[in-house]
C-alpha cells in the first residue's frame, strides 16, 4: 500500500474526496484549523459550505442526504459545537439519514482528564454515541483515512443512520507516512432476506382475503419504490404510507392511500405487511393500529422495529429493497383489481380533508405551484401538521419532515442543504414564525451561496400548537406569544427577495414567481385562526385536541 507524508488534516480531506463526498457543511474553529487547511488543498473537488451555526451544518447535511440519497457530511468543533450539531444528528437518526459527522476533540493527551481545556465536555464520545450508529476516535494520522473509510462502509450497510469520526487537533496537525484508501466501486452491503421467510410471507399474503401494505420511511430510504409497486400490484393490496414514507408510491397510483385512508382499510385487513416502519404511534409506545385478529408481517433491517408491544406473526430482517424484490418474485399475482374500492376510500378522504380550512386551501396552493420534482420541507406548524400527511406527492424524496424527532425549527437550515444537493430544482420551506425564528440568521447563508430556497412563513405571532394544547388540557394557555421582526425588512437586510401575503389566492400569484426566479425568497403569510386537523392527522381515531370529527369511513370490501 503506497504511503505519503501528509498531515492528519490533509489525510481527512483527501480521504473524503476518495469516498466521493463533494460537499461538506461546517463551522471552522481552532481545533479544526488543520482540517480546514487540508480542505484548501482539495477545494476543486470538495466544497466547504460555512453556515452561521453548527446546528445548521448538521441540518444541511441531513437535508442534503435525504433529498439526494447521497452521504451528507458535516464538520464541527468539539464541546458546544458538537452539542449544537446534535439536534440535526438526532433528526437524521430518526429519519434514516446517511450523515457523516467529522467532530473535533480536545488534545489527545487531555481526553478524559478533566483539565478544563477549551470546549472540553465530559465523555464527549459517549454523548456523540447517542445520536450515531457507529463512531470512533482517531489516535494517529494513519487512523484518519482508515476510520473515514470504515464510517462510509457503515453508512452503506444496515439501517442508514448517522456515523461520526472524532479527530483531536494534535492528530490533525501531525505529519506522518499515511496510506489513503480507494473506496470500492460498489459498496452497498445490504442484508438479503431469508428465502424460507420470503416463501412463508408470500404464502400468508396470497392466502389473505384482504391484505394491506403499510410503508414507512425505511422503504423510502431504501429506494424501494419499484419493488413496492410490484408487490402491491401483484397482491392488489392497498398501500397505506406513513407520514414519513409518503412519496415512496405516487399518490396517483390506484392503490396508494395516506394515513387517513388507513382508517378505512385496516379494520378489514386479515394480513398486514409492514415495510420499513416502526408501526407505532409517536405519542405513545403502542402499535399504530390494533393487532387483534390480524396477522402482521414485518420487514425491516432493524429488529427493534417489531419488538414488543408489537406482535409479529412473521418477521424478516432485511433491506426493504431486497426484501420486496424477493417477495415480488415469490408472488404469483393475478389478483382481481381493487382500484375501484380504493378509489371510494380516496373520495371519502377528500371530503374529510376539504373541511379543514384554511389548511386545505394552503396545501392545494402549494401543490399547484411546486413542480412534481420540487421538494417541500415542512416544519411543525398548523399547515404542515396537515400537509405532511395530506400534501399530494408524486415522486420519492420530495417531502422532507423531521420524522418522530419533531425538531422545531429544523426546516429552513435543512432546506438549504436540500437546495445545495439539488441545484435547479424548486425547494420550498414551509414553517411557522416560531420555527423560522430558530434559523433566520441563515438567510445570510442562502444569500451568500445563492441558494434558491423559498421560505414560506405562516406568521400568527404565537406558538399556536402549544397554545391549542394548553387550552385543551387546562382551559388556559401560557408562554405562547411571540415578538417577531418585520420579516420584509429582515429579508431586505440580507439581500433576500420578499413578499407579504394573506390568502392562498395571494400565494398562487407569488409562489410561482419566487420559484421561477431561482433566488432565495421570504414570503410572510399573515394568518389567523385555523381549523383543528388532529382528528384526521392521527393514524387512528381518537379524542381531538381541539374539536373536529370525521364521518365513518367506507367499507372497502363493499359489505354492510
Amino acid at each position: 500500500m503506497k504511503t505519503e507524508v501528509m498531515t492528519g488534516g490533509q489525510a481527512m480531506a483527501r480521504q473524503l474526496v476518495l469516498e466521493g463526498i463533494t460537499d461538506l457543511f461546517g463551522i471552522p474553529g481552532v481545533q479544526l484549523d488543520w482540517a480546514t487547511d487540508g480542505l484548501h488543498d482539495v477545494q476543486d473537488k470538495l466544497k466547504f459550505w460555512v453556515p452561521r451555526h453548527e446546528q445548521t451544518a448538521s441540518y444541511m447535511a441531513d437535508g442534503y442526504a435525504r433529498s439526494s440519497g447521497k452521504i451528507g457530511a458535516c464538520m464541527v468543533v468539539p464541546g458546544p459545537g458538537m452539542l449544537n450539531a446534535m439536534a440535526g444528528l438526532a433528526t437524521a437518526w430518526a429519519c434514516n439519514s446517511p450523515v457523516l459527522a467529522i467532530v473535533g476533540q480536545i488534545p489527545s493527551a487531555a481526553i478524559g482528564k478533566g483539565y478544563g481545556m477549551l470546549h472540553e465536555i465530559q465523555d464527549q464520545s459517549q454523548t456523540l454515541g447517542t445520536v450515531t450508529k457507529w463512531h470512533a476516535l482517531a489516535r494517529s494520522p494513519q487512523d484518519v483515512p482508515l476510520l473515514i473509510r470504515e464510517a462510509v462502509k457503515q453508512l452503506h450497510s444496515g439501517r442508514p443512520r448517522p456515523v461520526a469520526v472524532e479527530i483531536p487537533p494534535d492528530i490533525l496537525s501531525a505529519s506522518a507516512e499515511v496510506a489513503l484508501l480507494q473506496a470500492p466501486e460498489h459498496e452497498d452491503i445490504k442484508m438479503a432476506p431469508d428465502s424460507g421467510a420470503i416463501e412463508s410471507a408470500a404464502k400468508l399474503l396470497e392466502g389473505a382475503r384482504f391484505p394491506v401494505i403499510y410503508a414507512g420511511g425505511g422503504t423510502l430510504a431504501a429506494n424501494a419504490t419499484a419493488e413496492l409497486e410490484r408487490v402491491a400490484d401483484k397482491l392488489q393490496a392497498p398501500v397505506v404510507m406513513s407520514d414519513y414514507g409518503r412519496g415512496v408510491l405516487s399518490d396517483r397510483h390506484p392503490l396508494a392511500l395516506n394515513s387517513l385512508g388507513g382508517r378505512a382499510v385496516f379494520p378489514h385487513a386479515d394480513v398486514v405487511l409492514v415495510v420499513g416502519s416502526r408501526f407505532a404511534d409517536s405519542g405513545a409506545p403502542v402499535p399504530a393500529w390494533p393487532q387483534d385478529k390480524v396477522k402482521f408481517i414485518y420487514m425491516n433491517a432493524d429488529p427493534n422495529s417489531w419488538a414488543p408491544p408489537r406482535l409479529p406473526t412473521l418477521a424478516l430482517q432485511c433491506d426493504a429493497k431486497l426484501g420486496l424484490a424477493a417477495l415480488g418474485d415469490a408472488l404469483s399475482g393475478g389478483k382481481s383489481s381493487r382500484a375501484a374500492e380504493v378509489k371510494k376510500v380516496r373520495e371519502w378522504c377528500e371530503v374529510q380533508l376539504r373541511e379543514v380550512q384554511p389548511q386545505y386551501d394552503w396545501t392545494q396552493s402549494l401543490r399547484r405551484a411546486i413542480p412534481e420534482d420540487g421538494i417541500l420541507v415542512q416544519d411543525l406548524t398548523q399547515v404542515c401538521y396537515y400537509s405532511r400527511a395530506f400534501f399530494p406527492l408524486y415522486r420519492p424524496r420530495t417531502s422532507i419532515t423531521p420524522g418522530h424527532q419533531g425538531t422545531l425549527g429544523y426546516s429552513y437550515p435543512t432546506a438549504l442543504g436540500v437546495a445545495a444537493a439539488n441545484p435547479g430544482r424548486a425547494v420550498v420551506c414551509a414553517s411557522g414564525d416560531g420555527g423560522f425564528g430558530y434559523g433566520l440568521a441563515d438567510l445570510a447563508t442562502a444569500a451568500k451561496y445563492k441558494l434558491g430556497v423559498v421560505a414560506l412563513v405562516f406568521n400568527d405571532r404565537r406558538f399556536t400548537n402549544i397554545r391549542n394544547a394548553h387550552k385543551a388540557a387546562f382551559g388556559r394557555s401560557t408562554a405562547f406569544e411571540l415578538t417577531n421582526p418585520d420579516f420584509g425588512k429582515l429579508a431586505d437586510a440580507f439581500g433576500v427577495r420578499t413578499a407579504m401575503i394573506k390568502t392562498p389566492a395571494d400565494l398562487d400569484k407569488v409562489l410561482p414567481e419566487a420559484i421561477a426566479s431561482g433566488e432565495p425568497w421570504l414570503i410572510d403569510a399573515q394568518v389567523g385562526e385555523m381549523g383543528d386537523p388532529w382528528h384526521l392527522v392521527r393514524m387512528r381515531p381518537g379524542p381531538p385536541m381541539g374539536g373536529g370529527h370525521h364521518t365513518a369511513p367506507p367499507n372497502p370490501l363493499g359489505e354492510a
